[in-house]
């Protein structure tokens, strides 16, 4: 009897694979490439500023804007007046970050692609990414400069103090990272051996904006190896302007992320006629999906309250980690740290459930802090 009670759970974990998850529950030895991602890389210029440079470039606190003719000089005398610091930043490259924090061994399992400029700002993002242990192949040109994202803080008055401050105001210049070519990066052979290499695949919808040819030629690899390809909606403009784009590629989306002001646009942009985050998640689990090996999970976030996921016919909710409003820092990153949480877990192969309760706690430590920084070494208990 004792030898037959592995095997009844063995059987009995199998059909919940089947149901459950895309992906086996058994953890997988990972190596380096196992992640990839591509996006816009942007290096992220931490400062504390005074209420004279914010007036200076009409800047407001609290506030995300893109830059202007009227910033350009904006980030050089960021650099040259302030105490700065310097991270990897842009949506996707924040969330493979992420993930390879909580993996932390081995290096490098999350691979990046995205374009920058031969600058210095270009050489600093290189030496951050190494850093972060992402293995990240920008492709270089010398038309744009390497795109930044200004934070400027105020509300305290201690020099390079990034991490305990609660008011800043982004500007982001996206310079470099709009000007990603498929045919000068992405197929060239030793860049595409790094895309076969993956076995997960994430890609923030901003990149739409960028390289349609190229998002739609990782996905396909993906769907025609049966690998996981994920996609985040990212904004709410994404699907006012950039709808087309983004139904050619979902087809072959396996897991599609986003919060509710997006999935709130995306169902309008659809004609759902429902603003019912359960039924979102519904109605886009069920539109036309080209790998039907694969049921497309979606998993959408709602601030303080439960996350949602759609999987077949199933709706599940998964409250967020409890945390006291004076304790939230910066929610900006959040969105990242949440993806980044999950395909930690995913690429283990790991189960729904615990993806979900990963992508919970890296975006409960973000909001602590400003900035998508965090410390050295994670503390999470699966």
């Amino acid at each position: 009897m004792a030898s037959e009670e592995p095997k009844a759970k063995k059987q009995k974990l199998s059909e919940e694979e089947k149901t459950e998850s895309p992906t086996k529950k058994t953890p997988a030895n990972l190596s380096p490439n196992t992640l990839f991602g591509m996006g816009n890389p942007l290096l992220d210029i931490c400062a504390v500023v005074d209420k004279d440079f914010l007036d200076k470039y009409t800047l407001k606190p609290n506030d995300q804007i893109l830059a202007e003719d009227k910033h350009k000089a904006l980030f050089e005398e960021l650099v040259k007046k302030f105490n700065v610091e310097y991270h990897a930043g842009g949506a996707t490259q924040n969330s493979v970050k992420i993930a390879q924090w909580m993996i932390q061994e081995p290096h490098n399992v999350g691979t990046f692609f995205g374009c920058i400029g031969r600058d210095k700002f270009g050489e600093i993002l290189k030496k951050k990414a190494e850093e972060a242990h992402i293995d990240a192949h920008y492709y270089e040109q010398d038309e744009e400069p390497t795109g930044t994202c200004a934070a400027c803080i105020t509300g305290d008055n201690r020099p390079g103090n990034c991490l305990e401050l609660t008011e800043r105001s982004l500007v982001a210049n996206l310079a470099a990272a709009n000007c990603y070519k498929k045919e000068k990066h992405l197929d060239l052979e030793e860049n595409w051996k790094l895309v076969e290499k993956a076995k997960v695949y994430y890609i923030a919808g901003f990149f739409l904006t960028v390289s349609l040819e190229s998002m739609l030629k990782v996905a396909k690899h993906a769907s025609e190896n049966n690998k996981l390809f994920c996609l985040n909606l990212s904004a709410p403009f994404i699907c006012q302007f950039f709808k087309d784009n983004l139904m050619q590629v979902l087809p072959y989306v396996d897991m599609l992320f986003g919060n509710e002001t997006e999935a709130a646009a995306f169902a309008k942009a659809l004609d759902f006629e429902t603003k019912d985050l359960k039924e979102i998640a519904k109605k886009t689990q069920a539109l036309p999906k080209v790998n039907t090996k694969r049921q497309r999970v979606v998993v959408l976030t709602h601030g303080k309250d439960d996350t949602v996921m759609a999987l077949g016919d199933k709706i599940k909710t998964f409250p967020v980690l409890k945390i006291d409003p004076k304790d939230i820092v910066d929610t900006n990153g959040a969105g990242d740290a949440f993806v980044g949480g999950f395909l930690s877990e995913l690429v283990q192969e790991r189960p729904l459930e615990q993806c979900v309760k990963a992508a919970h706690y890296a975006a409960n430590v973000i909001i602590r802090r400003a900035g998508c920084t965090f410390p050295e070494k994670p503390d999470f208990k699966p």
